[in-house]
């Protein structure tokens, strides 16, 4: 015979039981490797692909049951069985319950041992059927997932776009706002899934004025208290959009609260303090500190020194503290200059 049904080791200290087992499985078709110890089945599984085991539970030195574990730790794809004199027979279920297959036992029936060798094999090979077939899955649906978020990327782009384009005054202001968003993010050490979340939501955090009047976004002089309500409407507004296209309650949350404040007296919610998502908290400074530096139909752009003083002088009122520690921070290196904020939003459109 070939030996092309599989590869099995068998392991006992007995020679004539090692030679018996050989000589009946090379006779159904099995290639079959002899080991007289623990330490010498060791050194032939480092050498060779064998997918079954025949462990005799009594030897000396290292056991079989100490062999066990050592060989499921480092070659969990092997089959094991255990063989065993009959009163061996509640250690040989023991070592079932740490992942043996079966257990045979002395003297053998060769009919059962073949019949349990076949089922161990058969196991072994539907067991590793499923797991490719999952593994097949899971990269088809990261697949997928790549495919859906580029999508999501496309539609939000175009919604910022849109956005931008009804109100001249705010072109570019949402990728500025997304760019400083990430910068602090990082400043806090963030883990990098949430500095995405917040460079996306940065990129539609004020989506919502899609449904503000463009004779109230345009507006050059002060608001009436109707026409600022109606503003206010913009973060709940945002997130009602996004929610049939965005399936990230972070992100939907960062775009509802971006204009809370810290004392609790900011919209839609008067939330306050740490009740406020720390994405939002970070985007709300971003998006003061461009709003300050940026011309407006009612006022005219701050100096970026002028909207440090401003965002510092929020600080524990309008904005959260550690937040505004970490612009702080990143101000005095001054990364956020106006032409700096304008280039990083051109890498990101880019």
């Amino acid at each position: 015979m070939t030996g092309k049904l599989g590869k099995i080791l068998i392991v006992d200290d007995e020679e004539i039981i090692r030679a018996l087992l050989k000589r009946r499985l090379s006779s159904d078709g099995y290639h079959c490797q002899e080991a007289g110890s623990a330490e010498e089945a060791l050194e032939k599984l480092r050498g060779d692909t064998v997918e079954l085991a025949i462990l005799d539970i009594k030897m000396p030195g290292k056991t079989g049951v100490e062999l066990l574990p050592e060989i499921k730790a480092n070659y969990p794809d092997i089959a094991i069985i255990m063989a065993t004199a009959v009163t061996n027979t509640s250690i040989a279920i023991q070592c079932m319950k740490q992942g043996a297959y079966d257990y045979v036992i002395k003297p053998f029936d060769m009919d059962e041992i073949i019949l349990s060798v076949e089922r161990a094999l058969e196991t072994r090979r539907l067991e590793l059927e499923i797991r490719n077939y999952q593994q097949y899955l899971e990269q088809r649906v990261e697949e997928q997932t790549s495919r859906v978020r580029a999508s999501f990327l496309k539609a939000i782009t175009s919604l910022a776009y849109a956005l931008e384009a009804k109100d001249h005054y705010t072109s570019g202001h949402s990728q500025r706002v997304s760019h400083i968003s990430v910068v602090i993010a990082r400043e806090l050490d963030l883990p990098q899934d949430d500095v995405e979340r917040i460079r996306l939501a940065g990129l539609v955090h004020d989506i919502g004025k899609m449904g503000v009047k463009e004779l109230v976004l345009n507006k050059p002089g002060c608001l009436s208290e109707e026409e600022f309500q109606h503003v206010k409407y913009h973060p709940a507004m945002g997130e009602h959009i996004l929610t049939p296209i965005v399936d990230d309650e972070e992100i939907l949350m960062i775009v509802r609260y971006h204009h809370e404040r810290y004392d609790g007296q900011g919209y839609p919610d008067g939330l306050s303090g740490e009740q406020i998502p720390l994405g939002a908290r970070i985007m709300a400074v971003a998006d003061s500190y461009d709003a300050m530096i940026s011309e407006r139909p009612y006022r005219s752009a701050m100096s970026s020194k002028k909207a440090y003083s401003e965002i510092a002088r929020g600080r524990g009122t309008q904005y959260s503290p550690e937040v505004v520690d970490a612009f702080m921070r990143i101000g005095k290196l001054e990364l956020l200059s106006p032409d700096v904020v304008t280039s990083g939003a051109k890498e990101m459109s880019d």
